[in-house]
Protein backbone atom coordinates (compact mmCIF):
# COMPACT_ATOMS: atom_id res chain seq x y z
CA UNK A 1 0.00 0.00 0.00
CA UNK A 2 1.62 3.50 -0.62
CA UNK A 3 1.66 6.24 1.88
CA UNK A 4 0.97 9.83 0.56
CA UNK A 5 2.42 12.84 2.32
CA UNK A 6 0.91 16.33 2.30
CA UNK A 7 3.49 19.22 2.92
CA UNK A 8 4.42 22.96 2.41
CA UNK A 9 7.30 23.84 0.62
CA UNK A 10 8.67 26.65 2.72
CA UNK A 11 10.29 28.22 -0.40
CA UNK A 12 7.66 28.44 -3.05
CA UNK A 13 4.75 28.15 -0.18
CA UNK A 14 3.15 25.77 -2.75
CA UNK A 15 1.93 22.49 -1.33
CA UNK A 16 3.29 19.31 -2.41
CA UNK A 17 2.18 15.50 -2.14
CA UNK A 18 4.31 12.11 -2.58
CA UNK A 19 3.80 8.61 -2.80
CA UNK A 20 5.74 6.63 -0.51
CA UNK A 21 7.34 3.49 -2.63
CA UNK A 22 6.23 4.88 -5.73
CA UNK A 23 7.44 6.25 -8.75
CA UNK A 24 5.42 9.04 -8.94
CA UNK A 25 4.78 12.15 -7.42
CA UNK A 26 1.91 14.75 -7.70
CA UNK A 27 2.15 18.48 -6.59
CA UNK A 28 -0.79 20.49 -5.75
CA UNK A 29 -0.68 24.44 -6.59
CA UNK A 30 -3.36 26.29 -4.63
CA UNK A 31 -5.40 28.58 -6.15
CA UNK A 32 -5.44 32.19 -5.73
CA UNK A 33 -9.04 32.20 -4.50
CA UNK A 34 -8.69 29.69 -2.28
CA UNK A 35 -6.09 31.09 -0.47
CA UNK A 36 -8.08 33.99 -0.01
CA UNK A 37 -11.26 32.03 1.06
CA UNK A 38 -8.94 30.31 4.03
CA UNK A 39 -7.79 33.61 5.00
CA UNK A 40 -11.24 36.22 4.80
CA UNK A 41 -14.16 35.61 6.72
CA UNK A 42 -17.30 33.86 4.59
CA UNK A 43 -19.26 37.28 5.15
CA UNK A 44 -16.36 39.44 3.56
CA UNK A 45 -15.35 37.20 0.55
CA UNK A 46 -17.18 37.55 -3.52
CA UNK A 47 -17.24 34.64 -4.77
CA UNK A 48 -14.88 33.01 -7.44
CA UNK A 49 -17.37 33.98 -10.28
CA UNK A 50 -17.55 37.43 -9.07
CA UNK A 51 -13.63 38.10 -8.94
CA UNK A 52 -12.59 36.13 -11.90
CA UNK A 53 -15.38 38.11 -13.64
CA UNK A 54 -14.31 41.56 -12.79
CA UNK A 55 -10.57 40.38 -13.73
CA UNK A 56 -11.95 39.62 -17.07
CA UNK A 57 -14.45 42.70 -18.00
CA UNK A 58 -12.76 45.23 -16.36
CA UNK A 59 -9.07 44.62 -16.97
CA UNK A 60 -8.20 47.79 -16.65
CA UNK A 61 -9.50 48.57 -13.10
CA UNK A 62 -9.35 45.29 -11.15
CA UNK A 63 -6.21 44.04 -10.95
CA UNK A 64 -4.46 40.60 -9.41
CA UNK A 65 -1.14 40.56 -7.87
CA UNK A 66 0.17 36.97 -6.90
CA UNK A 67 3.07 35.68 -5.82
CA UNK A 68 3.83 32.28 -3.90
CA UNK A 69 3.17 33.69 -0.53
CA UNK A 70 0.74 36.39 -1.26
CA UNK A 71 -2.44 37.70 -3.30
CA UNK A 72 -3.66 41.28 -3.65
CA UNK A 73 -6.75 42.14 -5.25
CA UNK A 74 -7.10 45.91 -5.57
CA UNK A 75 -8.88 48.37 -7.96
CA UNK A 76 -6.89 50.84 -9.34
CA UNK A 77 -9.02 54.54 -10.60
CA UNK A 78 -7.81 57.68 -11.87
CA UNK A 79 -7.81 59.22 -8.71
CA UNK A 80 -7.16 56.39 -6.27
CA UNK A 81 -6.43 53.50 -5.24
CA UNK A 82 -8.85 50.29 -3.55
CA UNK A 83 -6.95 46.87 -1.95
CA UNK A 84 -10.16 44.66 -2.09
CA UNK A 85 -8.11 41.88 -0.04
CA UNK A 86 -4.24 41.22 0.91
CA UNK A 87 -2.98 37.95 1.79
CA UNK A 88 0.46 37.39 3.13
CA UNK A 89 1.37 33.63 3.88
CA UNK A 90 2.31 32.23 7.49
CA UNK A 91 5.48 31.57 6.17
CA UNK A 92 6.32 35.21 4.84
CA UNK A 93 4.74 37.22 7.54
CA UNK A 94 7.44 39.83 9.12
CA UNK A 95 9.63 39.71 7.00
CA UNK A 96 8.37 42.80 5.00
CA UNK A 97 6.40 41.53 2.04
CA UNK A 98 3.14 43.33 2.71
CA UNK A 99 5.33 46.35 3.50
CA UNK A 100 6.99 45.82 -0.52
CA UNK A 101 3.49 45.48 -1.54
CA UNK A 102 1.90 48.35 -0.41
CA UNK A 103 5.27 50.53 -1.27
CA UNK A 104 4.46 49.21 -4.87
CA UNK A 105 0.94 50.91 -4.99
CA UNK A 106 2.00 53.94 -3.23
CA UNK A 107 4.63 54.49 -5.70
CA UNK A 108 1.55 55.59 -7.64
CA UNK A 109 1.15 57.97 -6.03
CA UNK A 110 -2.90 58.23 -5.37
CA UNK A 111 -4.64 57.72 -2.57
CA UNK A 112 -4.99 54.39 -0.97
CA UNK A 113 -8.17 52.90 0.84
CA UNK A 114 -9.13 49.66 2.60
CA UNK A 115 -11.67 47.60 4.46
CA UNK A 116 -10.69 46.85 7.86
CA UNK A 117 -11.90 45.15 10.87
CA UNK A 118 -12.46 46.83 14.34
CA UNK A 119 -10.51 45.63 17.03
CA UNK A 120 -11.32 42.16 18.67
CA UNK A 121 -10.22 41.15 21.46
CA UNK A 122 -9.93 37.42 20.63
CA UNK A 123 -8.92 37.52 17.24
CA UNK A 124 -5.70 39.41 18.12
CA UNK A 125 -5.18 39.31 13.92
CA UNK A 126 -7.30 42.53 13.65
CA UNK A 127 -5.10 44.40 16.21
CA UNK A 128 -1.92 43.09 14.21
CA UNK A 129 -3.20 44.47 11.04
CA UNK A 130 -4.25 47.59 12.32
CA UNK A 131 -0.80 48.21 13.87
CA UNK A 132 0.43 47.20 10.58
CA UNK A 133 -0.91 49.90 8.53
CA UNK A 134 -0.71 52.14 11.20
CA UNK A 135 2.78 52.32 10.82
CA UNK A 136 2.02 52.80 6.94
CA UNK A 137 1.34 55.74 7.57
CA UNK A 138 -2.65 55.02 7.19
CA UNK A 139 -4.99 57.25 8.73
CA UNK A 140 -8.54 56.24 9.76
CA UNK A 141 -11.45 57.91 8.39
CA UNK A 142 -13.87 58.69 11.10
CA UNK A 143 -16.50 60.29 9.32
CA UNK A 144 -17.47 57.38 7.17
CA UNK A 145 -19.42 54.63 8.60
CA UNK A 146 -19.62 51.20 6.43
CA UNK A 147 -22.00 48.35 7.59
CA UNK A 148 -22.39 45.67 4.61
CA UNK A 149 -24.96 43.17 4.59
CA UNK A 150 -23.42 39.41 3.81
CA UNK A 151 -25.61 37.21 0.89
CA UNK A 152 -23.71 34.57 2.56
CA UNK A 153 -24.29 35.04 6.40
CA UNK A 154 -27.64 37.71 6.30
CA UNK A 155 -25.75 39.17 8.76
CA UNK A 156 -24.46 42.79 9.13
CA UNK A 157 -20.74 43.60 8.92
CA UNK A 158 -19.44 46.79 10.20
CA UNK A 159 -15.95 47.67 8.94
CA UNK A 160 -13.61 50.61 9.58
CA UNK A 161 -12.12 52.62 6.60
CA UNK A 162 -8.45 53.38 6.84
CA UNK A 163 -6.24 55.38 3.78
CA UNK A 164 -3.01 56.36 3.09
CA UNK A 165 -2.71 60.02 1.66
CA UNK A 166 0.09 60.76 -0.37
CA UNK A 167 -1.13 64.79 -0.54
CA UNK A 168 -3.23 65.19 2.13
CA UNK A 169 -6.91 63.98 0.27
CA UNK A 170 -9.40 64.23 2.58
CA UNK A 171 -11.87 61.92 3.81
CA UNK A 172 -14.62 63.84 1.05
CA UNK A 173 -12.48 62.04 -1.43
CA UNK A 174 -12.34 58.87 0.16
CA UNK A 175 -16.35 58.70 0.66
CA UNK A 176 -16.43 59.07 -3.02
CA UNK A 177 -14.05 56.52 -3.81
CA UNK A 178 -15.86 53.91 -1.36
CA UNK A 179 -19.46 54.56 -3.37
CA UNK A 180 -17.79 54.50 -7.15
CA UNK A 181 -16.17 50.79 -5.37
CA UNK A 182 -19.41 49.70 -3.69
CA UNK A 183 -21.36 50.85 -7.18
CA UNK A 184 -18.61 49.39 -9.60
CA UNK A 185 -16.84 46.48 -8.18
CA UNK A 186 -18.80 45.10 -4.65
CA UNK A 187 -22.15 44.73 -6.38
CA UNK A 188 -21.29 44.09 -10.11
CA UNK A 189 -23.55 41.25 -11.35
CA UNK A 190 -24.70 40.78 -7.72
CA UNK A 191 -28.14 39.04 -9.04
CA UNK A 192 -25.94 36.69 -11.24
CA UNK A 193 -23.80 35.77 -8.58
CA UNK A 194 -25.58 35.76 -5.59
CA UNK A 195 -29.38 35.46 -6.74
CA UNK A 196 -30.06 38.95 -4.87
CA UNK A 197 -28.79 42.24 -4.56
CA UNK A 198 -26.78 43.85 -2.10
CA UNK A 199 -28.54 47.04 -0.50
CA UNK A 200 -28.21 50.09 -1.85
CA UNK A 201 -24.88 52.16 -1.32
CA UNK A 202 -26.70 54.82 0.29
CA UNK A 203 -27.57 52.41 3.27
CA UNK A 204 -24.37 51.07 3.29
CA UNK A 205 -21.75 54.05 3.21
CA UNK A 206 -22.51 57.20 5.01
CA UNK A 207 -20.88 60.55 6.17
CA UNK A 208 -21.16 61.15 10.28
CA UNK A 209 -20.07 63.68 12.21
CA UNK A 210 -16.61 63.43 13.21
CA UNK A 211 -16.48 65.04 16.50
CA UNK A 212 -18.64 62.13 17.79
CA UNK A 213 -16.55 59.62 16.48
CA UNK A 214 -13.50 57.87 18.41
CA UNK A 215 -10.08 57.06 16.29
CA UNK A 216 -9.37 53.32 15.77
CA UNK A 217 -6.25 53.32 16.41
CA UNK A 218 -6.95 55.32 19.80
CA UNK A 219 -7.86 51.25 20.98
CA UNK A 220 -4.41 50.13 20.08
Amino acid sequence: MYKRYLFTDLVTGEKRGSFHGANDEWRIIVHWYEKLKDYFPIEEMKSKEHMESLLEDYPELYHKDEGHNHVMMYVEAEDFVFIDYLYVSNESRGQGLGHQLLEKLKRKNKPIILEVEPVQYKDSDTKKRLKFYRREGFQHAKSIGYSRRSLATKQVNSLEILYWAPNEEGEELVYEALVKTYNKIHTYKDVDFYGESYEPVDKVVQLNDQENVRNIFDEL
